[in-house]
């Protein structure tokens, strides 16, 4: 297995060559920026997806223990399965769990997928690709709540240090980033 610090470097160059832009750009929580970044360029390729997960599973650790991981649609879903792959790999099966950002309003109208996996105190970590405000994290910790699992952290790709950690600390939940916007935009 390759080491961790060279997994988190290639990771890193990775998201810098597929996913980066200095562009001006509105962000989801609806501020301007000048520079975007666009994980699922990196994540869903074969060896991001990989790598995340992998990177992402061992974050984990620096968390409270969960039992399960849980993706806000659209971007946190390719991680969240890929560390459910790792943990399963590494003989620690935490199934993941997808939150939409609305309703379906057919079928089921699901706002959880992989909902078989809930049961009351489920102890869910929340990963997000990018995290500006932690706003979008924020609803989808509201929803899980609703649905009986307890979210005890979040786990994000890359934090823009734009308030969102902050967030989610003032909301009681440890905060974890593989890399920050320093990473991409070195002051």
């Amino acid at each position: 297995m390759v080491p961790a610090g060279e997994r988190h470097q290639r990771l890193l160059a990775l998201l810098r060559e597929r996913s980066f832009a200095k562009r001006r750009v509105v962000l989801a929580s609806g501020r301007e920026s000048d520079f975007f970044i666009d994980c699922k360029q990196t994540v869903l390729t074969a060896e991001g997806h990989a790598l995340v997960g992998e990177l992402m599973y061992d974050l984990l650790s620096s968390l409270p223990m969960c039992d399960a991981v849980g993706g806000v649609e659209l971007g946190g879903c390719p991680l969240a399965s890929a560390v459910s792959l790792v943990s399963h790999h590494r003989g620690r099966d935490l199934p993941a769990l997808y939150i939409r950002k609305a309703r379906k309003d057919h079928g089921t109208t699901k706002l959880v997928e992989g909902d078989r996996a809930l049961r009351p105190g489920l102890r869910v970590v929340m990963l997000e690709d990018v995290v500006t405000t932690g706003g979008s994290s924020l609803r989808a910790v509201e929803a899980l709540s609703e649905a009986g699992a307890q979210v005890v952290g979040v786990a994000a790709l890359v934090d823009r240090l734009e308030g969102g950690a902050e967030s989610m600390v003032a909301a009681g939940l440890p905060f974890q980033s593989l890399y920050t916007r320093l990473d991409f935009l070195p002051e």
